[in-house]
């Protein structure tokens, strides 16, 4: 290898004997390892001076160029040597290109765009490829023209994809020819490419469709309504840290403009793994002085080989291309199957290439890689080669795994880098002394994140924003011009600080990591940071890799990649001698490796994923014979949690949990692992464990397994002679029955209730004709409009059983409003008072709000039960991932329920009506107890759950759609997933809709896909390709199935597939058609050119009216006997206006307007219309007759 020059008292030359290595840490966001440079020296002499760029003495001038001009500046002077290898590890020899193909290849593409793409002085140009050896080339061919480069994961989901494109603002997407079709299938109809192409160079161009250039806020169903991250100037004193130690300050009114003409240099998004996704658009100011400085830092020469490890979509893959280019070095590309596979990755990287640099995130590097890493670490180092090593990505390595990664004569320097994508790429270097891996060495010696990079700024503050100089706080990075813009920020005061949400402690003038804000948890009262129990689990021998998830919020579990034998229990003690009680994990599961994100992160809904099967696979394999077994295991579980396993001596019937060494800590441990043990959710039993003895949790037991009286006395008599055997003492007492059995009723014992959702769905149970008799009503106070009766609102989906004996003409059922009881008045007298006002306009009026905190663009579920001391309920759910039931008549919240990410699911209720069920997106599908919001059961999919669920009368069983293109069939007694379909590509984002006659399941995708499938099996029957997305849900009738698509047409379906008709609007259809009972033969639907229609059956038109903005949400049907037994519509447009329409004219009848942007669908009972708004709050209105109001409400 060639010599680089040692410069005395530098301080930055890594010497020694032996085969020197550089390796960096990499903290990114969490904290890892970066690898600088490392050679055998003193047998070389120095290069000429000048011969290697970024030099500390170039940097004044290079921080000004752009990387462009950079790369070019080194094509100048070693444009014969190689610049890029690609090798696909198989058969075929390597290919490459020297800096002269690189430079002249992208040339050629800098004018076929500059010709293509109107640039009006700004552009950025999106890139949908894989790593390959164009790369480099399309890469810098964008940056030419001059415009910043996108990178487009063909991996991602594609909601993802669309969501960055349209929020990045793309009008232009490169796509590798062979990626064409996965690109198009992808995003179907929403950009269109020219046949001119540079088949040599591989790509094709693609522009936004124009029919789709005002779709930003409808595929914002990832919506924008993101928190943006925190901007926060500099003006505040404190520990300020810089290079030249001087103190950066922002010029006042001097600001960074987005607008500026070639200012960018590239658009990524942040992983999500720190919350959700966030747009950064990168300056050349912001990024070139980072690689200027690290290449300094590791004295990158022309010599050097670099690996690009890294997905393009994260942002280290920058500092890895470009501190290659700009150097003269090269850089060695591999097919991303290649990079999970460690002895193929491993012999290219060490054998066939003999590469230098190597950046990894810590986790990628330990997961099944490690080993073969250090075979060949150790290997090179012996030889004397040049090395640099990277990790990064996560929290960086405790003192012995880096200890273990090194053999005794391997010299390398380690670095700690610590940076957030926000702040492109880096802000921080400390180089671990090389005494700290002496085997002597105390293995508790912290690492700090070190000093600032070249024009970096770090500050500390405390929870009230006051900078400090010593203590704890969050640290925020910015700079002078280290400035990236987030979202759709336009313009960013110079110096602006940004909040990284990692939290460091100040001592001596060095930052110590703690943790991150996001994994700070709350258990049992105590506040801690669940890193603090990987960093326990990591110093332990036995502990090869491990990772901690909050397990829905619930349990804290430990995954550990074991070395050796690793046994569980003594791993649990180990741990319990170093953390506190409300550290210790509920459960540590053994796997095989940590699954990875794209960008190389430990992937912790994937985590999830296997813990739900870990949960699943135990419930399979514990099922109980009968009482007498469950006697038997549940005394085990008691004494393995109270870690009486060795004490041969027997439980006494009377023993109580918290007398016998427990505590509320193993209480939930032992609830947990009864419930395992059980296979179904024991309502009270905690309660019963923290108060009651041990006969008693048997018995509490029994009454849910064995409800039945006399069979329970055949257990009472095996439980009397198991606890006489042991005590001696005869079974006594009395089951006490707690109120929480009551909370969750069997199948069995079905509640009479009827539900309303969006576009006038209904689902009824158990409602007999005796309930719906007029001698059954009761009078109403301020309910002025009829209730519609059940025989109208009945949808085709339902059963007819439900409407036989319910069909009485001009009867209704009123229900009772509590709040207005004593003085409320009969409908009869409202009829006769309100009949000289049969023409009057309808108003509305605010019943009541509630705050949710976030916005709500999920629709209400409305629950009316029918025992008259139930209240009727809404559900919904927030952005703020919180699950509300909502008195209908009072607002008052009855509960709440934190779920584990935004909802933008609209719930449904299952058969029984003792859960709720709704996705989120989090992936999960959650099943909650009605009363009181616990969570029953959750189900995993794969990706984001957008779509409502919707519930088979007769089964039960519960369909769903996930962004992971599956459509699931779920038992949620079982707690099992019947059956999965794929849906042939594309999202499902729409609720599914169920035909009884003839019995089919018709799912929709945003791949354009309309399929109807077989609820009981699962398979196919029919499809139809519609070519657009489809985020609008079918619905349909005794004959037809309607759906909307973006294309602006509303299609007609028969139950065979066959297309009766499609009808036109001037804008994409988002609405989802309405077909209710009520207008038997109309079909209504809004659409974002800002009417509202109403067709026929045969899809003529019969109305249609304006409204003030584009309609998203699904109209709704109803009836009031007040006004003639007119049938109206209510309806809702985005700019937040609610339309009260005549369903039959489109005249309008009332409006209102809620403060906010309306997504939501509303749903009418009564004279109430309850529906979701951006403003944070769910809104209940009152519809009354203009007049006196007063006297009307009697």
């Amino acid at each position: 290898m060639a010599s680089v020059p040692q410069r005395s008292g530098s301080g930055q030359a890594v010497c020694g004997n032996g085969g020197d290595l550089s390796v960096a840490g990499v903290w990114r966001n969490r904290c890892g390892v970066l690898a600088g440079a490392a050679e055998a020296r003193g047998s070389r002499s120095p290069e000429p001076s000048g011969s290697r760029l970024g030099h500390p003495g170039d940097r004044r001038h290079a921080a000004e160029m752009t990387l462009q001009e950079l790369v070019n500046q080194a094509a100048r002077l070693y444009s014969d040597r190689k610049a890029v290898w690609f090798d696909e590890c198989n058969d075929k020899p390597p290919t490459f290109y020297t800096y002269a193909t690189v430079v002249k290849l992208a040339t050629e593409l800098t004018a076929f765009l500059q010709k293509h793409c109107d640039q009006q002085g700004k552009c950025e140009i999106g890139l949908y490829c894989y790593p390959g050896i164009n790369l480099p080339s399309w890469i810098i061919g964008i940056l030419q023209v001059p415009a910043a480069y996108s990178p487009i994961d063909p991996d991602a989901p594609p909601m993802l994809s669309t969501y960055f494109m349209r929020k990045s603002n793309l009008q232009y997407v490169l796509v590798e020819n062979d990626k064409i079709n996965k690109f198009q299938m992808s995003h179907v109809g929403w950009f269109y490419h020219s046949s001119s192409t540079i088949k040599h160079l591989g790509v094709t161009l693609f522009q936004v469709s124009s029919s789709n250039t005002d779709l930003n806020s409808q595929v914002d169903d990832v919506k924008s309504k993101y928190e943006p991250f925190k901007a926060t100037s500099n003006s505040q004193p404190g520990y300020t840290i810089c290079p030249d130690q001087t103190k950066v300050e922002a010029s006042e009114g001097r600001y960074m403009d987005v607008g500026q003409k070639y200012s960018l240099a590239y658009i990524l998004h942040t992983s999500g793994t720190t919350g959700i996704p966030k747009i950064v658009r990168v300056p050349h100011k912001c990024i070139v002085p980072n690689i200027q400085h690290l290449k300094s830092i590791f004295e990158i020469t022309q010599d050097d080989m670099l690996f690009l490890a890294s997905p393009l979509t994260f942002d280290p893959s920058v500092v890895e291309l470009f501190i290659a280019l700009t150097s003269g070095a090269s850089i060695l590309v591999v097919p991303n199957t290649i990079k999970m596979m460690p002895v193929e990755l491993s012999a290219a990287l060490f054998h066939h290439h003999h590469v230098t640099v190597l950046q990894f995130t810590e986790v990628k590097m330990i997961n099944c890689k490690v080993m073969v890493f250090i075979h060949y670490w150790k290997k090179i180092t012996w030889q004397h080669q040049h090395f640099s090593e990277a990790l990064g990505g996560e929290a960086f390595p405790v003192l012995n795994l880096l200890k273990s990664w090194k053999h005794k004569e391997n010299k390398t320097s380690i670095f700690n880098l610590y940076g957030i994508t926000e702040v492109s790429s880096w802000a921080t270097c400390y180089k671990i002394p090389e005494e700290v891996f002496s085997p002597d060495f105390r293995t508790d010696f912290p690492i700090p994140l070190g000093s600032p990079l070249l024009g970096t700024k770090v500050e500390v503050r405390d929870t009230n924003g006051s900078a400090i100089l010593e203590g704890e706080g969050q640290i925020f990075i910015g700079g002078e011009e280290r400035i990236c813009f987030l979202d759709d920020e336009i313009s960013v005061p110079l110096g602006t600080m940004r909040e990284t949400g990692d939290f460091v402690k100040v001592q001596n003038a060095k930052l110590f990591f703690l943790g991150r804000k996001d994994n700070q948890i709350k258990r049992h009262g105590k506040r801690f940071n669940i890193e603090c129990l990987q960093q326990a689990a990591e110093d332990l021998c036995q502990v090869e890799a491990c990772a901690v998830t909050w397990y829905q919020h619930e349990k804290l579990v430990l995954f550990v990649v074991p070395k050796d034998d690793l046994k569980k229990k003594e791993t649990l003690k180990e741990l319990q001698k170093h953390l506190p009680a409300h550290a210790v994990p509920d459960e540590l599961v053994l796997i095989k490796a940590l699954p990875l994100t794209t960008h190389g992160k430990v992937d912790i809904s994937e985590l999830n994923k296997i813990y739900q099967n870990h949960l699943n696979s135990r419930r399979r394999d514990s099922k109980l014979s009968g009482a007498e077994e469950l006697w038997e295991r549940l005394q085990y579980l008691w004494k393995s949690v109270l870690g009486l396993l060795g004490d041969s001596t027997g439980i006494s019937k009377d023993a109580v949990f918290l007398y016998s060494g427990g505590d509320s800590l193993k209480a939930l441990k032992f609830y947990d692992e009864i419930e395992m043990l059980v296979g179904k959710a024991v309502p009270g039993l905690l309660e019963v464990i923290l108060s009651r003895s041990i006969e008693e949790v048997y018995r509490h037991i029994c009454k849910i397994l064995f409800p039945d009286e006399d069979q329970l006395m055949i257990y009472d008599n095996i439980v009397k002679r198991k606890l006489s055997g042991n005590s001696g003492e005869e079974f006594h007492g009395k089951y006490i029955k707690l109120k929480s059995e009551r909370d969750l009723e069997v199948a069995s014992g079905l509640t009479s209730f009827i539900a309303l959702s969006r576009g006038n769905h209904l689902f009824s149970v158990n409602f007999t004709k005796s309930f719906m008799q007029p001698s059954n009503t009761v009078q109403v106070g301020v309910e002025l409009l009829q209730q519609p009766s059940f025989l109208h609102l009945l949808t085709p989906s339902v059963t007819k059983s439900h409407a036989q004996g319910c069909e009485m003409e001009n009867r209704t059922l009123t229900v009772t409003n509590k709040a207005n009881k004593t003085d409320s008045c009969s409908v009869q007298q409202v009829h006769a008072e309100c009949s000289h006002v049969t023409m009057a306009e309808l108003a509305l009026c605010m019943r009541w709000k509630s705050n949710t905190r976030k916005c709500v663009d999920a629709s209400p579920l409305v629950i009316i039960p029918s025992k008259e001391e139930a209240s009727a309920l809404v559900y919904v759910g927030s952005h703020s991932h919180a699950m509300q039931a909502i008195d209908l008549d009072l607002g008052e919240i009855k509960w709440e329920k934190n779920l584990g990410g935004r909802i933008e699911s609209s719930a449904c209720v299952s058969k029984c009506g003792n859960f709720i069920i709704v996705g989120c997106y989090d992936g999960l599908v959650y099943v909650l107890q009605s009363n009181d919001g616990e969570i029953h059961w959750t189900f995993v999919t794969e990706d984001t759950v957008k779509s409502s669920a919707v519930v088979d009368p007769s089964s039960g069983l519960v369909y769903v759609g996930s962004h992971d293109q599956h459509v699931y069939a779920l038992d949620i007694y079982k707690r099992a997933c019947i059956w999965k379909l794929h849906c042939e590509g594309g999202a499902v984002f729409s609720s599914p809709c169920l035909s009884s006659f003839p019995y089919h399941l018709y799912v929709a995708t945003l791949g354009g896909l309309l399929l109807a499938v077989n609820p009981v099996m699962g398979n196919k029957i029919w499809k139809s390709f519609l070519g657009k997305p489809l985020f609008s849900s079918p619905h349909c009738n005794e004959k037809y199935v309607c759906i909307g698509c973006v294309d602006g047409n509303v299609y007609c379906y028969t139950h065979s597939g066959e297309k009766v008709w499609q009808f036109s609007t001037n804008g994409p259809v988002f609405s989802s058609p309405c077909i209710s009972s009520l207008t038997k033969q109309e079909v209504f639907f809004g659409s974002h050119d800002c009417f509202i229609y109403c067709c026929n059956m045969e899809g003529n038109l019969l109305w249609k009216f304006e409204a003030t903005s584009s309609v998203y949400g699904t109209p709704f049907v109803f009836q009031s006997d007040d006004l003639k037994n007119r049938i109206l519509l209510a309806a809702v447009s985005t700019d937040g206006k609610v339309w009260i329409l005549n369903a039959k004219s489109g005249t309008a009848e009332g409006t209102d307007k809620l403060p906010g942007e309306v997504f939501s669908s509303p749903v009418v009972w009564g004279t109430k219309l309850v529906v979701g708004c951006r403003n944070d709050y769910v809104y209940c209105l009152d519809l009354y007759i203009t007049g006196d109001k007063e006297q009307l409400r009697c």
